[in-house]
């Protein structure tokens, strides 16, 4: 096959991955939920262990992220018994599927080891229980930086993922 023709197939290829990832970016932005507040639930792990101060470090950057993000007017703590009288509620709730522990020293020395990263299987849940949304989101931190810049990383992710829902 000539040098022109592969440049030819490769261009048609590009272009339909292209428009293939732009049909489903334009799914998930279709998705567009309403509601005033969220409560917010501490993130569990059924079958990953994680350290509590990941699991602390988690909670508190994903309320102080959303408070920014100003989607909602209020943002409720699990136990919050104002939440209760919140009409249109939506729930967050999270499930570590993956957690790799990275080493700050390595990531200091080389820009190829040492990543530390979270999954988080997360749920946007109503009132009735229903689910409104899920995502896997993962929060990493690659090359500065404390291993629980992480855990910073996914609270800035799902400020994202209600910019683009909510």
């Amino acid at each position: 096959m000539k040098r022109s023709h592969w440049f030819a197939l490769a261009f048609v290829v590009a272009a339909l991955l292209w428009t293939g990832s732009a049909n489903s970016a334009e799914e998930k932005k279709a998705v567009k939920l309403s509601s005033s507040s969220i409560q917010v639930f501490p993130v569990s792990s059924d079958e990953v262990k994680i350290p509590a101060e990941f699991q602390m470090a988690l909670y508190e950057h994903v309320i102080q992220e959303l408070q920014k993000s100003g989607k909602f007017q209020h943002v409720y703590r699990e136990g919050d018994r104002a939440a209760a009288d919140a009409a249109d509620l939506i729930a967050l709730r999270g499930n570590v599927t993956g957690f790799k522990k990275g080493s700050e020293g390595m990531r200091q020395v080389t820009t190829v080891a040492g990543t530390t990263s979270v999954t988080i299987h997360c749920q946007f849940i109503d009132k009735s229980g229903k689910v409104q949304l899920e995502r896997d989101i993962t929060g990493k931190v690659h090359f500065f930086g404390g291993n629980l810049r992480a855990t910073y990383d996914f609270a800035k992710k799902v400020a994202k993922v209600v910019e683009e829902s909510f």
